[in-house]
């Protein structure tokens, strides 16, 4: 299990505390420290189901300047969050190439039930 973590965050830190103090194995990716490769980034959002522009921190006033110049396409909003991993909504959790956006924290539990249930089959 890997969780995509920005330790400034609050739910993303919540993420991490809930999962440790559940005895859950998982890997901490530090999107911050270790941006994603652009396959990688793709590759999470194939995971997820989303699009970029589902997945974006709409509010970061990064986001809010690069949409002042027009529509941003959804290439657009990948570079803008390779460019910059805060833009990243999080947390994320992947299992078994599956993940869910863990926020509210409440989203964690039924997606790895499914997955630790799917897993143990």
């Amino acid at each position: 299990m890997k969780v995509y973590h920005n330790p400034s965050c609050s739910k993303s830190r919540l993420c991490v505390e809930f999962l440790s103090q559940e005895k859950y194995d998982f890997e901490v990716i530090n999107l911050i420290k270790n941006p994603l490769s652009k396959s990688e980034l793709k590759d999470l959002f194939a995971s997820l189901g989303l699009k970029p522009s589902e997945l974006i921190r709409r509010n970061e006033v990064i986001y809010k300047e690069a949409k002042k110049v027009g529509v941003l396409t959804e290439d657009e909003i990948l570079q803008l969050m390779l460019d910059h991993p805060k833009l990243i909504e999080r947390p994320i959790v992947e299992l078994n190439g599956k993940a869910v956006l863990a926020r509210p924290i409440e989203n964690l539990e039924p997606f790895l039930q499914v997955e630790l249930n799917r897993n143990t089959r």
